[in-house]
């Protein structure tokens, strides 16, 4: 018999270092480049290599419902060979709506996937004449299917490396931040990255943990929910 598996409504919140990207998209667009979307686990772990996140603007706010009816119909173009999320990328006081990619492959294809989405009526911003590096905050909006492998711990059933830990209340982004810290100071295990966020499942809301590790296990998952448990007051 299979291990349980759910699919739940969820949000991620996370800091990561972007920056402004101007080959290889749409002229006049703006387009994102998360320059290490696990900062916790490459930061200790070096010679890995590390997959490209983007995040393309939106020109406005569009509902789930639009992105996902969007979605389906640009991945049955592309066969599916790229993941897309809704996300709000925040810069200092500046607000973008965007489109999270991921999983895209060549850098030749952001072009055909802004394009692709653009002609499903989802419309880039160009207004924008952002440049640089900067720190964002990140807000992630999907569905995940989570498989079960111990108590309030879940592996990702679709993304390997990905873990899920729930944890007994809200932290905010400064105690989330200093909790994390405290979890690493005492951790012995290998490094591991950790993301805010929540998700919806049977008329509740979970406060969760997403851990990313290339060493995960359903002990790993244990022992870092376990000082989670410890550390939070």
């Amino acid at each position: 018999m299979g291990k349980k598996k759910i699919e739940v409504f969820s949000n991620l919140i996370k800091t990561e270092t972007v920056e402004v990207i101007k080959k290889k998209i749409i002229p006049g667009s703006l387009v994102f480049e998360s320059k290490n979307p696990y900062p916790g686990y490459y930061h200790e772990t070096p010679g890995y290599g590390q997959e490209s996140y983007m995040y393309i603007a939106l020109e406005r706010h569009y509902s789930l419902e639009e992105i996902l009816r969007a979605t389906q119909k640009v991945e049955s173009v592309f066969d599916g060979k790229f993941d897309a999320g809704k996300g709000i990328l925040t810069l200092f006081n500046d607000v973008y709506y965007v489109l999270r990619l991921r999983h895209f492959g060549n850098y030749d294809m952001i072009v055909k996937i802004q394009d692709a989405y653009s002609k499903e009526g989802l419309k880039l911003l160009t207004s924008s004449r952002r440049l640089g590096i900067h720190e964002a905050k990140t807000e992630i909006v999907k569905f995940l299917l989570l498989e079960k492998v111990g108590k309030n711990s879940y592996f990702d059933a679709k993304e390997a490396s990905h873990g899920y830990i729930i944890i007994p209340r809200f932290l905010d982004r400064d105690e989330f931040y200093d909790t994390t810290m405290k979890v690493r100071y005492n951790w012995t295990g290998s490094s591991f990255d950790a993301a805010s966020g929540s998700f919806y499942y049977k008329g509740e809301l979970h406060e969760m943990v997403r851990i990313y590790s290339q060493k995960l296990t359903p002990e790993y998952l244990c022992g870092i929910r376990g000082l989670y448990l410890k550390k939070i007051k």
